[in-house]
């Protein structure tokens, strides 16, 4: 069993260097790999399925297409900046679209995957971001409008997001440990794999005296994190380089 897990592409037109190492990855990927999960933020910003070939990003989901096509299981999260990709990116790409969190077996392994910015409960003004957001009302209300207003609004968010990031700390702006370990305890898990953070690495975590794995993939803005689970092993990518795991 081959699996491939990756988060936080960003992908956008104006970054198209990154587009293209996307494409360069998809095509390189074996088609002995069983499936491929996208654990959020696929895209700088989705403002609707409609507004795919007015935002460059008709190109992408034809990518994911033909992969899906070839025989590989596409599986694709939300992330807090394309939570609005609906049915009808489905359709088009062949995903299949995940609720945040999903718990997954792995062989032996019971897994949870997650975008991840739910347990970044000390950044208060991502959580208020967040809780806005996902409201069903907000988004019926974003989406009744213009392409146009709707872009605006987005970019107008991401300069926002920018600025919070900016002036907020790392360590603020992580997961926050107690979330980390109420997720692995309620669940009863051997693996967490989350995104968001763009801080790649292998964490050991101990909970009530079981030990688990914190697994967090990085960015695509510099770092093309890839993490590949092959022959009963997690090995996580970035930079060219495989993340050593911390114990």
């Amino acid at each position: 069993m081959t699996i491939i897990f990756i988060s936080d592409l960003h992908l956008s037109p104006e970054r198209p260097q990154t587009n293209n190492l996307f494409f360069d990855f998809l095509t390189a990927i074996p088609r002995t790999v069983d499936s491929l999960y996208i654990l959020g933020d696929l895209f700088e910003f989705w403002i609707g399925d409609d507004a795919a070939e007015v935002t460059g990003q008709v190109e992408v989901v034809s990518a994911i297409r033909r992969m899906v096509d070839s025989g590989v299981t596409v599986y694709f999260m939300h992330g807090n900046r394309d939570f609005l990709i609906g049915d009808s990116f489905a359709e088009a790409s062949g995903c299949i679209l995940l609720p945040d969190p999903t718990q997954i077996s792995i062989d032996d392994k019971e897994v949870l995957l997650m975008h991840g910015d739910s347990m970044c409960t000390d950044d208060v003004a991502h959580q208020e971001f967040r809780s806005l957001v996902s409201n069903p009302e907000w988004q019926k209300e974003f989406l009744s409008c213009s392409i146009e207003k709707r872009l605006q609004l987005a970019l107008n968010a991401r300069s926002q997001s920018n600025l919070h990031k900016a002036m907020t700390s790392m360590d603020i702006m992580d997961v926050n440990q107690s979330s980390v370990m109420r997720e692995i305890n309620k669940r009863n898990i051997d693996v967490l794999i989350h995104g968001h953070t763009h801080r790649p690495g292998i964490h050991s975590v101990d909970v009530n005296g079981r030990r688990a794995r914190r697994i967090v993939l990085g960015d695509w803005y510099e770092q093309s994190s890839v993490l590949r689970y092959e022959g009963g092993e997690f090995r996580l990518h970035a930079k060219g380089k495989i993340i050593p795991s911390v114990h």
